[in-house]
């Protein structure tokens, strides 16, 4: 009789990341604890010492999934990525009170919030790398800007073409950056103080306050063990 084959499924790979119990994403060490793990799993399956996907299935209540949220981080974890966003923040604010205010210019908007998750909470994910901060983020803020230059006097459509076609520039330029539609949304709706920076605006607050963020995030992220950031340039 011929030997099943061994083919890891979406359960092993679950199973496998249950296994880490600890936060991964995707870099090539992760791929290769998680690869291994799964064919474990799916060794002990064909072996019997685990249930196949297919008879778990049909034990489980009608509408029920077995998909679980992955698994949280420890403390050690929370605590340099709370560091990390307190300096870059932080470092932004008080510039921009201290030398740009004062001459009517700003270093933080909103969207810098959003993107401090993401350089300082999820250091291996693609959009928190420094193309997909810098690149996702003045990009955003010129097609924001050109489209207030444009349809300024309909904010309605300016606020939804400026963040769908800052959407589609980052997904064509590969520097998807989520903070970067908020940034283009600022570009239309962020009031006068905004609008009269014109194309200046990406290159300050977005740009310079970006360039902040990532210098922090090259300090603070690569100090712990276990962490290194980023994972690539460009």
């Amino acid at each position: 009789m011929d030997k099943p084959e061994l083919e890891i499924t979406d359960e092993d790979i679950r199973g496998a990341q249950k296994d880490l119990k600890s936060y991964v994403d995707v870099t090539d060490e992760d791929l290769r604890l998680i690869y291994g793990l799964a064919l474990k799993r799916a060794s002990e399956r064909l072996s019997g010492s685990i249930i196949c996907p297919a008879a778990r299935a049909l034990m489980l209540p009608p509408g029920k999934s077995e998909a679980k949220a992955p698994p949280g981080v420890g403390i050690t974890e929370i605590l340099w990525s709370s560091l990390g966003a307190l300096l870059g923040i932080g470092l932004c604010a008080w510039l921009s009170s201290r030398f740009f205010e004062p001459r009517d210019l700003t270093l933080i908007i909103g969207s810098f919030g959003a993107s401090a998750v993401l350089v300082y909470g999820a250091v291996k994910s693609p959009f928190a790398q420094p193309r997909n901060l810098l690149g996702g983020h003045v990009l955003s803020a010129v097609v924001g800007v050109a489209t207030w230059e444009m349809l300024g006097g309909t904010v309605w459509l300016a606020a939804a073409l400026a963040v769908s076609l800052a959407i589609a520039a980052m997904l064509a330029t590969n520097t998807v950056h989520p903070p970067g539609g908020a940034t283009a949304l600022i570009a239309v709706i962020g009031g006068q103080q905004i609008h009269d920076l014109g194309f200046l605006y990406p290159v300050l607050p977005v740009g310079a306050g970006a360039v902040v963020l990532l210098l922090v995030a090259l300090l603070v992220n690569n100090i712990p063990r276990g962490r290194r950031y980023p994972l690539y340039w460009f």
